[in-house]
């Protein structure tokens, strides 16, 4: 199969691995697991062939033959060869992850690296990487995206949860917390009931609700726009059970 001294559309990179599963040779495992019934397991690669000089020979960072360099960044655990980005090889999540190392640490729980500024201030949910994404169903904790985490704990993928923000979704998809924070969105929420009214047939209307922010259940006035909740103040609330009409006093 032919490589370009780039590599692929995933990868920078001067070989090609030899597939420990079928010895067919191919620039990345994301190219095999595309082309194949099967997926390559990275860790058991053992031989790679020079994309410049064509001999096989053993994973290593540099052609034994011609010198070149098969990838200015390459862990010999991962056989993962790339354009240098600043990756390091984390232990704990067993593959290998986009630096600065500095910049990032393993959260034992949600066993999975996290930017260092959510280290003690974040929700964990105990190997939440381990899950697939629950917007695209794709894998998170070996996936080339990042992951965003959610104020609930949740991951997605950034992207994933960019799109979410841009449709203006803002429940995680698994529980339906409130993804990031809606305080402004509620107060405006607040301005908007405020000047509409509802009909006076249902002004002493009241509803049964369930907070998805806080899990509060209480008895709310009923109104179209949004029900708030009496204890946290959030709209992201469902409702349970019918209208109930209080009987005005005369």
């Amino acid at each position: 199969m032919a490589v370009s001294s780039f590599g692929c559309e995933h990868y920078k990179r001067n070989c090609l691995l030899k597939a420990p599963c079928c010895s067919k040779l191919y620039v990345c495992r994301l190219c095999h697991d595309a082309k194949e019934q099967h997926v390559m397991n990275r860790f058991k690669v053992k031989d790679v062939q020079c994309a410049s000089c064509l001999r096989t020979q053993k994973a290593q960072q540099t052609c034994e033959s011609c010198g070149i360099v098969f990838g200015e960044y390459y862990c010999n655990i991962c056989h993962l060869y790339d354009a240098d980005k600043q990756q390091y090889h984390c232990d704990p999540c067993g593959i290998c992850r986009i630096g600065p190392k500095e910049k990032y640490f393993h959260c034992v729980k949600c066993n999975l690296c996290l930017a260092i500024d959510l280290e003690g201030n974040h929700k964990c949910v105990e190997n939440v990487s381990r899950q697939n994404c629950p917007v695209c169903m794709e894998d998170i904790h070996t996936s080339r995206i990042g992951a965003q985490v959610l104020s609930c704990g949740h991951l997605l993928h950034k992207t994933c949860y960019e799109d979410l923000a841009k449709y203006k979704e803002y429940r995680c998809p698994l529980c339906k917390h409130s993804a990031w924070n809606m305080e402004n969105c509620w107060e405006e929420m607040d301005k908007e009931i405020s000047q509409t009214p509802m009909p006076t047939e249902f002004q002493n209307a009241t509803v049964q609700i369930l907070c998805n922010d806080c899990q509060t259940h209480c008895t709310v006035i009923f109104h179209v726009l949004g029900l708030k909740c009496n204890n946290c103040g959030s709209y992201n609330t469902a409702q349970n059970g019918g209208l109930s009409f209080q009987q005005s006093q005369t």
